[in-house]
């Protein structure tokens, strides 16, 4: 598939300047960088989602679990 796109000089010219030096065309250069941005960002609003429930519930621990934790630390400091 063909496309034009409008890309600013400076990133235009350091993608130019690391196809060349990988023996990569332009077209395989932006074709990689856009899987790549792609397969990053395809969960994020899974990630915004998530975010807002967890907006919504209460996530804070209990209290009695975290003394647990705090005993548990002060035994182990005791042993050693």
């Amino acid at each position: 598939m063909k496309t034009a796109i409008s890309v600013s000089d400076t990133p235009y010219e350091r993608g130019e300047r690391y196809a060349w030096r990988r023996f990569l065309s332009k077209g395989e250069l932006y074709a990689c960088v856009l899987g790549e941005y792609l397969d990053r960002h395809e969960n994020d609003d899974m990630t915004v989602q998530l975010g807002e429930l967890h907006a919504e519930e209460d996530s804070r621990l209990e209290v009695a679990p975290v003394e647990l934790g705090f005993e548990v630390r002060r035994r182990q400091e005791r042993q050693d």
